[in-house]
């Protein structure tokens, strides 16, 4: 390690948890502390003209707190774990060559991972694969998908839900595509970051008080001109409910309800149950996480948390 510029081994500092935890707000008084860059790990923070919907920091807050991996593409791109790993790594690198401290910040639970354990080499998505996928299960069913995918990946559908449209398309894909299953796949690691990596969670002590707090954001968002901004995506001819963009949690309900699928009452309903599922979800994926410091939503101590394990990092 000797032949390292010591400032760019600054450790790693991630700050994980479900949606509606407080992370932001968290990383925005680490900000206050110390010298560090923020880098989003947030798959939806990633669009363009999709801010209210994906609770992005506002204009205020990033003039004041600047955010890395926000506003990166158009919605009708597409923006995989491969390019996040891609773009971290160099945000990351920057950080750490200005001797600032990287602060990943973020829920996408599947970016952390591949960013930190190694991203297998899997192939392109490819829409007209994904597109016969679709067709099969909008006639079938999605059990019959999941049953093929059980018949030649077993390992994959024991891990995927027959209810994760998303994640069973991808894994069915991938097969298709290169004619290897995702379990061969992903046993072949890429690259993993260099240097130390601490790494918090954050979440409420009660799973009510998370879901209080993800149904009060939602209707905060309502209030904020939420149907409005899918208003003005879906006059454009490019967009559509199967891209990634627009199967984000809460556009598609709201997509559907201004589609005229069912009334407002009931959006608001599947948008706040849709949230909650994405936070059960990640609070799944962090449950098995190794090395893992848990912090309490509001606890006046996390702030202090964070600063004593990079303290003690730094000091080994």
């Amino acid at each position: 390690m000797s032949d390292h510029n010591p400032a760019s081994l600054l450790p790693i500092i991630c700050i994980m948890g479900p949606t509606a935890s407080g992370k932001t707000s968290l990383a925005m008084q680490l900000a206050d502390e110390i010298p560090c860059d923020l880098i989003s790990v947030d798959s939806a923070l990633v669009y363009k003209g999709m801010d209210i919907g994906t609770a992005k920091p506002t204009a205020d807050e990033l003039a004041s707190y600047p955010h890395q991996l926000i506003d990166l593409i158009d919605p009708a791109q597409s923006y995989s774990a491969a390019d996040f790993c891609r773009d971290a790594k160099a945000a990351i690198k920057r950080a750490r060559d200005a001797g600032r401290y990287p602060v990943l910040v973020g829920g996408t639970m599947m970016y952390f991972k591949s960013l930190l354990q190694g991203l297998s080499p899997l192939p392109q998505a490819d829409e007209a694969i994904r597109g016969e996928i679709e067709a099969q299960a909008k006639e079938h069913g999605w059990e019959y998908i999941h049953q093929q995918l059980e018949t030649v990946d077993p390992v994959s559908a024991k891990r995927i839900h027959p209810n994760d449209p998303q994640r069973l398309t991808r894994a069915l894909e991938v097969y298709r595509v290169s004619g290897k299953s995702l379990t061969e796949l992903t046993e072949d690691k890429g690259e993993t970051v260099e240097g130390p990596v601490l790494q918090f969670a954050i979440s409420t002590e009660q799973r009510a008080t998370l879901h209080q707090r993800i149904e009060l954001r939602y209707k905060i968002m309502l209030e904020q001109g939420f149907e409005e901004e899918v208003k003005r995506l879906k006059q454009r001819d490019d967009l559509h409910p199967n891209l990634p963009s627009i199967r984000c949690v809460g556009y598609r309900q709201m997509w559907e309800y201004l589609d005229g699928e069912y009334d407002y009452d009931e959006m608001e309903f599947r948008g706040i149950c849709a949230t909650r599922q994405l936070a059960k979800r990640q609070l799944t994926w962090l449950r098995s996480w190794p090395d893992l410091t848990w912090l309490t939503t509001d606890d006046p101590q996390n702030l202090q948390k964070i600063l004593d394990g990079i303290s003690i990092s730094t000091a080994t």
